[in-house]
């Protein structure tokens, strides 16, 4: 069989040390891709699959891309789920003896991309380790700022062996990482299978020595974490992957945050989606959301501090109160606060500007970037200088202004420097005095060609004699053919045109060498000048960075204040007493999308004594799920340390906060609707507490009646009576009002609505009491269904409300249900009376909601058809 080409040769010895991604292998000006590789690549890319010999009798698969437009081919690839090597000449091509070395630099994953334009500026990529033996350590690190965070759980057994991943998975869910890495276990595919399994697993001394050496220490003491095993292990798994991808020392990776879970007010998959804290129901990001509300920060640091004080609302109330104090005094500084705003305006994203400088791929532009950001650190530090909360303080005494870089980047680099730095024109005149004289020497060279050019037209009386220059043949004399009679003999021919010939003179070709000579010092020069700059910088790190996050958190606190005083929030007082008292709140997201009318202000008061259940009662559309969730979410923002919507506020502390709203099939996972609904309120009721906040809307609406009602009515009880937590409760099943005479905890409220000529109107107002009937058909009718059916319904409920079957309804108005429920509530019906049941609890049931057009149609053909055979 025929060998390999040694090119091909050395690209399978690379090619074989990184099996799962695609090798971009350098050739000259381009980076190809071979065999498999290129066959993806071509696909993915969108360009031309050809071939290349590689001594067999087949041509090896091959494509390219030029290494100047590199970056986008790897942000498509990364974009497509591929994990990218970049192979590099090692060594140079004139001094090499054979093939030229080549080796893998750099591994680009999705969770370790540092081009900006790859990343979301106000959001974090974040590459996540878990590590799984009776419990798990988490670690994760944002490579693109250097931010890395630890903690672990020593404990899977949350509440049974269906669950027991649970903790982790909201965890997961709040970090929302670009890539996880993990050792192997069973439960894979409770992730969906987007896990890397590393195999080859070191054992926890050889953990504890990676960590130790990149923190460059001598003890985990001083991180806190000398006996938490699965922290260390899954954090030496995390560093020891990020040696072998990013092959660099990553200096800007130095602070280590280890939290405990339960620092944090926790906040499930569920509820982040109900409340649609960071994304829509839909999905969707920006407007709809509470982020998108509460960002008014001017920097991609603030607004990625923000978004993780949103994830990550605090439980100590001395800490609220702190961010709360430094909100309230920027709040009631407007000027103060307008004028940060304005410091804050010309700050570049410092944090990975600093990353871009430790992995040696920044360029003068960069470093003039964090020039103007550092700039504006003195006058954004006198700003605060008058302020005196806690938190501001701290941030005015730990501003670092970085006189020293702005000096440094200012006397050395240019204001408007190329993207290349390895072609002269980033540094300064006055910074370095033998680039001064070098660059004098081209200066001069090239007013001498000018004036050459100028002297050669008058003596040789060729008018249009130009002395022109490329790579190839270095300076040159053109003249036209024209012309040609009245070339000097002096004149060396060096090259013909179809309409011009070239020449060089002894004279030029001396002046030539000096300026080339000189060019190529000066490149040279000016490169070892900027790697001296950035080297300088690069030891700054930790000043860097210290004073990156102070302007972040002043960013945050200053959104936070622009807010409240857009929206007209007040300042919360926070309690300890177990009890919330809101005076005409309001939804923070959805009266900002208001544009024609009013948001209508609700009161709230729930406690642990006997007001611990609000069972509330209404139409659907009437605005109950809005109510509960702005409740929820004005609880959040006390929490985050925000200003919230409301009149007055007195919000408890809360460890955690819980939504079971709206229904949506999981049919992916095989799971429906009443599946769903039942999977979140067992979590809610394994793991609330008395100090939680539960919002529940239309439990055991996706069964039967009976079956919904039973189970919506033990819910209740169980939670008044064993969990004990403060509880909205929105409901259809009109009987669960009955509870306020059994339970003393529980209070009825009711959506106020107006009644007029068999039509409705919203009110949109909570009151005490509860209402007796659902206004389905009315609801229909403003939905917009056909009048043939709305008025076809009305007969129907008229003669449902005179048959037998609704005797046992009848029978409820007047007497109260027992506590182990009447068996008539359970009677059979006949087979008669029950497609009339049927037709009105479909049409009583439909969420209108959550209806799409085409399920819209489909809904009103089948109760069509159903109404024909009445």
């Amino acid at each position: 069989m025929a060998k390999y080409t040694p090119m091909m040769e050395q690209y399978f010895s690379i090619k074989n040390q990184y099996k799962d991604c695609i090798l971009l292998y350098r050739l000259g000006d381009f980076y190809e891709m071979f065999f498999d590789d290129a066959i993806i690549a071509s696909k993915v890319l969108e360009i031309a699959l050809t071939g290349r010999d590689c001594g067999q009798e087949e041509r090896a698969p091959m494509c390219g891309v030029p290494y100047h437009a590199v970056d986008n081919y790897i942000s498509k690839l990364i974009e497509n789920g591929y994990k990218v090597a970049i192979c590099e000449q090692i060594e140079d091509a004139s001094e090499a003896k054979g093939i030229v070395k080549r080796d893998v630099i750099r591994v680009i994953t999705p969770g370790t991309v540092t081009d900006q334009k790859m990343l979301d500026e106000k959001t974090n990529n974040y590459l996540c380790c878990i590590y799984i033996n009776n419990g798990f350590g988490l670690s994760y690190v944002d490579v693109s700022t250097g931010d890395l965070f630890l903690t672990e759980n020593i404990s899977l057994s949350d509440f049974d062996k269906n669950h027991k991943y649970d903790l982790l998975l909201e965890e997961i869910d709040k970090i929302t990482p670009s890539e996880i890495i993990s050792n192997c276990f069973t439960n894979n595919e409770i992730f969906d299978n987007k896990i890397t399994c590393i195999n080859n697993i070191l054992n926890l001394t050889d953990y504890k020595e990676i960590i130790l050496n990149h923190f460059n220490v001598v003890s985990l003491d001083s991180f806190g974490i000398t006996d938490n095993i699965n922290a260390i292990i899954s954090l030496g798994m995390l560093l020891n992957y990020l040696n072998q991808t990013q092959k660099t020392s990553l200096e800007h990776i130095n602070k280590l945050n280890f939290y405990s879970v339960g620092e944090f007010l926790q906040i499930d998959s569920s509820t982040r989606k109900n409340l649609e804290l960071l994304e829509t129901i839909r999905g969707k990001k920006g407007s709809g959301t509470l982020y998108h509300v509460l960002d008014n920060t001017e920097t991609s640091m603030g607004g990625r501090q923000i978004k993780k004080w949103i994830e990550e609302p605090l439980k100590n109330m001395s800490m609220i109160n702190d961010r709360l104090d430094s909100v309230e005094e920027l709040y009631e500084n407007v000027i103060v606060s307008n004028n940060i705003k304005e410091c804050l305006k010309g700050v570049y994203d410092i944090e990975r500007l600093i990353s871009r400088i430790v992995y040696g791929n920044c360029n003068g532009r960069d470093l003039i970037a964090l020039k103007q950001s550092v700039f504006r650190i003195p006058d954004l530090k006198s700003e605060i200088s008058s302020l005196k909360s806690n938190m501001i303080s701290n941030i005015f005494l730990e501003l670092d202004t970085l006189s020293d870089i702005y000096e440094i980047i200012d006397k050395s680099i240019v204001d408007e420097p190329p993207i290349s730095i390895k072609e002269g024109g980033v540094i300064k005149f006055d910074y370095n005095k033998e680039l001064d004289e070098l660059k004098e020497i081209t200066i001069n060279g090239k007013t001498w060609i000018s004036s050459l050019q100028n002297s050669e037209r008058e003596k040789t009386g060729i008018k249009n004699l130009k002395i022109g220059y490329n790579k190839i043949f270095g300076y040159f004399i053109e003249v036209t053919k024209s012309y040609l009679k009245d070339v000097p003999d002096s004149y060396i021919r060096k090259q013909t045109l179809a309409n011009c010939e070239r020449y060089v003179t002894p004279e030029l070709k001396e002046m030539e060498a000096k300026i080339l000579n000189a060019d190529e010092q000066i490149m040279k020069l000016e490169y070892d000048l900027f790697i001296e700059v950035r080297q300088y910088i690069k030891e700054q790190i930790k000043r860097i960075q210290k004073t990156a996050r102070n302007i972040a958190k002043i960013d945050s606190l200053n959104s936070l204040a622009i807010t409240a005083v857009k929206n007209d929030y007040i300042r919360p007082v926070m309690n300890n007493k177990g009890y919330i008292n809101i005076v005409d709140g309001r939804h923070p997201v959805i009266e900002r999308l208001m544009k024609n009318e009013m948001f209508v202000p609700n009161d709230t008061y729930i406690d642990n004594k006997s007001n611990r259940m609000s069972i509330i009662t209404g139409p659907n559309m009437a605005g109950k799920s809005t109510y509960m969730r702005q409740v929820a979410l004005i609880a959040l923002l006390a929490h985050i340390g925000s200003f919230v919507p409301a009149k007055e506020a007195e919000i408890c502390v809360l460890d955690k906060i819980f939504t079971r709203v709206g229904a949506s099939d999981d049919l992916s996972q095989g799971q429906s609707t009443f599946m769903v609904e039942m999977s979140e309120v067992s979590n809610i009721l394994n793991n609330a507490t008395e100090n939680s906040l539960i919002i529940l809307d239309e439990i055991g609406r996706g069964t039967s009646t009976y079956d919904g009602l039973s189970i919506a009515w033990s819910v209740v009880e169980y939670i008044t009576k064993k969990i004990k937590a403060k509880t909205l409760f929105a409901t259809h099943y009109h009987e669960l009002s009955e509870l306020e005479n059994k339970l003393n905890s529980v209070k009825n409220y009711k959506i106020l609505i107006k009644e007029s000529d068999d039509k409705i109107i919203f009110l949109r107002k909570i009151a005490e009491g509860s209402i007796d009937r659902s206004y389905g058909i009315q609801v229909a009718n403003l939905a917009g269904l056909p009048d043939e059916v709305v008025s076809r319904a009305k007969e129907i409920l008229v003669q449902l409300d005179e048959s037998d079957i609704n005797k046992p309804f009848a029978k409820r108005k007047k007497e109260r249900i027992s506590d182990n429920f009447q068996v008539s509530m359970f009677q059979k019906q006949d087979d008669d009376s029950k497609k009339y049941k049927d037709l009105i609890e479909n049409i009583a049931n439909i969420d209108i909601n959550n209806v799409t057009p085409v399920m819209a149609l489909t809904l009103l053909d089948d109760i069509i058809d159903k109404t024909k055979n009445i």
